[in-house]
Formats: C-alpha cells, structure tokens, sequence
C-alpha cells in the first residue's frame, strides 16, 4: 500500500466528491480513480459507493479511514522522535491551554523550562476545551491544560488544580438590585458565551435545565470570553469566566460576580496527554515539572 494513496483517499472521503479532491489535491481525477483502484485492489474489496452526484465510504471504506489517521498520526510522530534522536536536540512542545492557564500558569512554568532547556522551542495554542480536545486527539498538539473531562479512549489526564466558574456582569447591572436574588432572574437578561461544546456552556446550560428554566439567550458567541470584559461591562450582557480571572484580571475592575450557588461551577484544571503518544525529551521535561509542581508555577497577582 502506498502510502500517498492513502492521502489521497482521506481527502477524498473527506470531501465525498472526486472532482473538488481532485482540485485540492491538484491532481487529476483519472490520478485518482487510478490511486483508489490501488487501494481495492490491496484489500479486495469495494471502499466507496456511488450516492447521487456523491460518493460514499463503505462499511471497510469507514474503517479504513479510520485506521488511516491511526497511521499517519503515528507517522508523523516517528518523524519527530527520530529527528530529535539524530539531531541530539531536546526538542519541540507543541501544547494548548485554556486563556486563563495562558496568562497565570504558563509565564513562570516556560521561564522555569528555558533555565533548564534554552533551546526548547514552542508551539503555543490558546483556545476552548473542546477545540484543544480535537487537536489533541488529531494529533497537533502533545499535551493541553484545561478543564479535565472524564478520560476517555486514547488519553490520561492528572490534576494541576481546582477552581470555579461564575456569573458575571457590570458592577452598575440592574440584577443586583433584586432582593434576594434568585436564580430565575438570570433569565430576563442576555448572554455572552462559549459555543455549546465547550464544557463550562455544556455545565451552565444544564444548572438551568434541572431547575426548569429556559437555556440562557445568547446574543454573543464567542472563544475567549476573558478577552471582553469592557463589552459586558458596557452592557447589560451577563456572562460566564474562572473566578481568578474576574479577582486578578487587569481589564475586569468593572465586573463583578453574580453570586448564586447554583451557577457556581466547581472544576478541575489538569493536563491532558494521548496515551502512547510521543513526547520530545523537552515535552517530558515539562509534563514532570507539572506532575510534581504544577500549582507552584500559578501566579495569580
């Protein structure tokens, strides 16, 4: 099996059309129905199947494409780790957090890594969980520091520390004159928040659930809520961040907490790594500086 036929038919699967494979692979699509016929023919057996104008995987097309990415993911980190070995280099990070562990965990933990390693190099990725999740998984990154979900296939997570999440809107906000506050006043306000798959939104929408209250409104979407305090603080929007970003974050002087125990949310932050997976001599520096720790390389203030 060769293995740029195997590139060829992810691409192809991806797009389920010959023709826009053909224009992204910048071959012809004869090239292609040459490099899939390959493919059958190694297997001995059909991979896709016509649908409409379409065309779609196979049940062994599936699995192929499946294993495919196994392939390549694994490919691609030999590629690194026989690099690093010959060229005596300590090595690459590749690693994604959370905004908040962006501005109070990662400045002291990357000066504490450079004394030691000075020509490790960076790859730093600053998102929402569930986008760091997807790029861990793909392989992109080796490691991602966020909020901890429950393991699952292919990766292992340990704890770095715990924190909370709240509600939050401009200290002037017309909520904070209702006495005593409940939670169902939440409701008639508007929202700035994560998408739906990130899982401090996944957590807030389901304390209003299992209290019978609609969803919160959400009239802003967006990925990093800690880079918009002056928009909640000029509006009546409320919102949803780590309370050490509204105590010690510069730009949150004019926000202030909404106080409900229900819509405290108590979580874990750790690091995330794929089970297996390669790690540079630096990227394993690293991981054991925060196993043994983590919490100390937090600076709050």
């Amino acid at each position: 099996m060769d293995l740029r036929d195997l590139t060829y038919f992810e691409t192809i699967a991806e797009l389920g059309h010959l023709g826009r494979a053909a224009e992204k692979l910048n071959r012809s699509q004869p090239a292609l129905t040459k490099s899939i016929q390959r493919l059958e023919e190694s297997f001995g057996t059909r991979l896709f199947q016509r649908d409409g104008r379409r065309i779609k995987l196979t049940p062994v097309g599936e699995l192929l494409q499946a294993r495919g990415k196994e392939l390549q993911q694994s490919i691609a980190q030999t590629q690194r780790e026989v690099r690093d070995f010959a060229s005596g280099m300590v090595g690459n990070i590749r690693v994604g957090c959370a905004a908040t562990m962006a501005e109070y965990l990662m400045p002291k933990l990357t000066s504490a890594l450079l004394q030691r390693t000075p020509d490790v190099t960076f790859k730093l990725v600053i998102g929402q969980d569930d986008l760091l999740r997807e790029s861990l998984r793909s392989g992109q990154l080796d490691m991602i520091i966020c909020a901890l979900a429950p393991d699952s296939e292919g990766v292992t997570s340990f704890e770095v520390l715990r924190d909370e999440a709240v509600v939050i809107a401009s200290k002037h906000h017309p909520i904070f004159k209702a006495a005593p506050l409940q939670m169902k006043d939440l409701c008639a306000w508007r929202w700035v928040l994560p998408p739906v798959s990130v899982s401090s939104r996944k957590w807030l929408d389901g304390a209003f659930a299992a209290h019978g209250l609609p969803l919160p409104t959400v009239q802003i979407e967006a990925n990093s809520i800690s880079l918009l305090p002056n928009l909640i603080a000029q509006s009546n929007l409320l919102s949803f961040v780590a309370r050490e970003s509204l105590e010690f974050g510069k730009t949150m002087q004019h926000l202030r907490e909404v106080p409900l125990e229900q819509t405290t949310m108590k979580r874990t932050i750790g690091v995330t790594l794929r089970s297996g997976g390669y790690l540079s001599p630096a990227a394993q520096g690293m991981l054991q500086m925060l196993r043994d720790n983590g919490g100390d390389f937090l600076v709050w203030a």
